[in-house]
């Protein structure tokens, strides 16, 4: 029996790898993003061929792909220049939680592991609404502002601002987290998060490790709750910026965490 799904697949973002691991397809991954982390053997065993806004285009026609997936408007060149070569490409532009599973419901059906990706996003659903459960019986809700770049000041993205309401919280900027590109949800003036008064601020600067401290030294910000208590805390962005798996298990168990510790922590 001939196996008609694509068998030479370059991803050129971590939450495809991640996902074909996990439904036990690895063995068609022939190139990776030089980002990926997730599952740590995907380093090990798969060529580095790729960063998120630029790729080695040469590198990846020598491995013969007959798919490419990447993710958003971001790798829009790295994808007209496979095109242009006759690779088949598949860019998916998803932005909230529900996006996410149904990301691994068809990236699933692509590969012909529709069972078991239907099996694996009911183990992410059931994750859910598990954290979701233990957030309601929470004695108190923090309003937490998520920062995804600080130069300029960049808010969280929809699933981002989603999972901190399945954890327990509330997004500080909830009109922001809307729009899905993220010179959209630049944030001009940052003496509107002082005026939200967050109670807790999370970091998670892309590329780079997030600094509490540079945080708490702007202009205004010793007057915000979460400065004030020291609630300022990273959360590793290959957890939670990458609109895969990762957010909806280890980032969003990271976000509850955070949140539970506030909330039982006595009011100041």
């Amino acid at each position: 029996m001939t196996d008609d799904f694509p068998q030479r697949i370059v991803c050129l973002t971590e939450e495809p790898t991640e996902v074909l691991y996990a439904l036990g397809e690895e063995r068609r991954i022939v190139g990776i993003s030089g980002f990926t982390v997730r599952p740590p053997r995907a380093r090990k065993e798969k060529p580095k061929v790729s960063a998120f806004t630029s790729a080695r285009i040469g590198e990846i026609l020598k491995l013969e792909p007959d798919l490419a997936i990447g993710f958003s408007d971001i790798q829009a060149d790295i994808a007209r220049e496979l095109i242009k070569a006759g690779v088949e490409v598949w860019i998916s532009n998803h932005r909230s939680v529900a996006g996410i599973l149904a990301y691994i419901r068809r990236l699933g059906a692509m590969v012909g592991a529709s069972a078991r990706a239907e099996a694996y996003a009911r183990q992410a659903e059931a994750h859910l609404g598990e954290v979701r459960a233990l957030a309601a019986a929470l004695p108190r809700r923090p309003k937490v502002y998520f920062e995804e770049w600080d130069e300029p000041i960049i808010t969280g993205i929809r699933w981002v601002a989603e999972l901190i309401g399945v954890a327990g919280g509330e997004d500080a900027f909830p009109e922001l987290a809307r729009q899905p590109l993220a010179k959209r949800r630049i944030l001009a003036d940052g003496g509107e998060v002082v005026r939200r008064a967050p109670d807790i601020i999370l970091g998670s600067w892309c590329g780079k490790r997030f600094r509490p401290e540079k945080v708490a030294a702007r202009p205004g910000w010793a007057a915000i709750p979460a400065v004030r208590d020291g609630e300022l805390h990273e959360v590793k962005s290959p957890i939670i910026l990458q609109p895969g798996p990762a957010a909806l298990f280890d980032g969003l168990a990271e976000l509850h965490r955070i949140i539970a510790a506030w909330a039982h922590r006595a009011p100041g």
